[in-house]
Parts: structure tokens; sequence; C-alpha cells
């Protein structure tokens, strides 16, 4: 029995597909498909009703599975433990991010983080929630940012900033004359929006009305990321919304589009810091959460003046 026959058996219940388990895993088919014949010789059981489509885990093999998710835990720990040292920050250090953050904020605070702490190897992936808290529940990040809270149990949060949202129109925008926005302002259809599955977008749309209007947007877009629906604006089509941080230069204009903020209570999100193991690489967590905080602006620290979109 081996750690990668395991790692193989996990792979193929999560895609229910050997196939696809192997492209995943990065061997062939035949490759995967022999380790998981020999792990169920050498158990005497069938992990794996393959009559079945997609393929489903046997009875028993449900616990074998359960049972490998634990063991794969438990190997990565030893690799911590051994590189863990309460006076000295070093090892891999694996952080997932959102697309609506990542661009943002870690050109802020990674320069002076590497500076100060050489031995710490960071491994940054831009991810949505849903795939971060799935990879922190396998363990296969050591910590994430996000932007929605979450109630999982077995995830550590943290505050990190409150973010306002600001508006990015276009010159020609019928609102640009307003000194500022209003919620009433926004109508969904209007707007340019991240595809489904971005918490962004989805804070987006409850700040907008729901109500639909007869003169709809001609031309729809989906986009996985905001730079392109800043230059839609910037095209004159339109407006969209963007969190504080992706505004570089925080004037009234910016480009072809004009940038404008909201009436106090300004809507805005909370960022947090979130890791699913407490006990090892808590100090490198520490020292990245004050990297963070001591990079971002001030007016992004409190809370006051701020209603939060969740």
């Amino acid at each position: 029995m081996t750690l990668t026959q395991l790692s193989y058996i996990i792979a193929v219940d999560k895609y229910r597909h050997f196939a696809t388990a192997a492209e995943k895993s990065f061997v062939t088919q035949p490759t995967l498909s022999m380790q998981i014949h020999k792990l169920e010789d050498e158990l005497g059981v069938k992990i794996f009703d393959r009559s079945k489509s997609p393929v489903i885990p046997t009875e028993v093999g449900e616990k074998i599975i359960e049972q490998a998710r634990i063991i794969l835990k438990e190997s990565k720990q030893l690799s911590d433990i051994a590189n863990f040292k309460e006076t000295e920050l070093r090892g891999t250090f694996k952080v997932g991010v959102i697309p609506t953050i990542a661009p943002y904020l870690m050109p802020m605070f990674l320069q002076s983080f590497m500076k100060e702490h050489p031995l710490v190897e960071p491994v940054f992936e831009e991810l949505l929630t849903k795939e971060i808290l799935e990879r922190l529940a396998s363990d296969q990040l050591d910590a994430a940012i996000i932007a929605t809270p979450t109630n999982q149990s077995y995830v550590y949060t943290e505050d990190l900033y409150v973010e306002p949202f600001v508006a990015y129109l276009s010159s020609n925008h019928p609102l640009i004359e307003k000194e500022k926005l209003s919620v009433d302002d926004l109508d969904r259809t209007n707007i340019w929006l991240l595809n489904e599955g971005h918490c962004f977008r989805d804070q987006a749309v409850k700040l907008c009305k729901e109500n639909e209007k007869k003169n709809r947007a001609a031309i729809e877009f989906k986009s996985g990321n905001l730079e392109t629906l800043k230059k839609l604006v910037e095209q004159n089509f339109g407006m969209t919304l963007l969190p504080r941080t992706a505004v570089q230069e925080f004037d009234n204009k910016c480009a072809n589009a004009v940038i404008k903020t909201f009436e106090h209570p300004e809507p805005s999100r909370k960022v947090r810091l979130v890791y699913g193991r407490k006990h090892l690489k808590q100090t490198i967590i520490k020292k990245f959460k004050e990297s963070i905080c001591n990079a971002i602006p001030e007016d992004l620290k409190s809370e006051k003046e701020k209603v939060l979109i969740e």
C-alpha cells in the first residue's frame, strides 16, 4: 500500500471517472487503474463498482476512501512538523486567493513579506471561493484570502480589512453627473458582471435592483476577469462595479472612465484570511497577516460608515 495508491482512489472518487482521475493526477489511465487494482488485491476487496456509470465506490470502498483521506492529510503534516520551528519561518506556504483580490492586494505586500522572511517559499494560486474551501478541507492549502463569511467547522477566520465598492462608469454614462451614487441608482441589467461562481458577482447583484427594464442591455458578456470589464467600460460600454483596491489612482478619473464612490454608509465587502490547521504554520500565518495589514491603506482598516454586503 502506498500514498500514491491512496491519492488515486481519492481522485477516482472525486471525479467518478478513471480517465478524468488519471488526467488530474498527471498519469496515464492504465497506470492509475493498475495501481488501484494492486491496492484492491492487497486489501482483498473491491473499492469501486466499475459496472456503474459514473463509477461509484462500493460500501467498503467508501470507508477505505474516507480513511485514505485521513492518512494523506496526516502524512502531509509529517513534512510540516519536520520543517516547522518556532523561532524560524521557513518552508512551503500554499495560499489560495480569489481573483478579485489577487491582482490588487498581492503587489502591495508580497515584496516586503519575502524580504523579511526569505526562507518561506510561498505558492499562490487564484481560485474561486468554493475551490478554496475544498482545498482547505483536503489540506492542499495552508491559508487563503476570501471575501465572504464561512461557517465550515474546519476553517479558522481572521479579518483583514473592509473594502468599499466603487462604480466605474463610461464617459457618456447618464450617472456621470452625480457627485456620489446611491444603491438606488443601480440596475443589474445595465452593469457588467463577472461569471457565476465569483463571490464579487453575488455581492454586486445584491446591490442592484431586481426589477427588469425594457431597455435591457443589447450586449451580453460573461467574464471571469475584472480587468476585462474595466476595458469594456473604457470603450464607452456602460458601467461595472469594482473593489476599492482595483482602482490604482483613486481620483475622479481613470483612463477613459470615471470613478464614482457611494453615499455613506458605503457598500463594502470584508476581506478575510482563512486557514484550516491551527497548530502548524501559525507563526507564518501571523506574519503573513501582519504584512498585509501593514501594507493596506488606512481607510480600509475600519468598518465605520460602511455596510457589509455578504
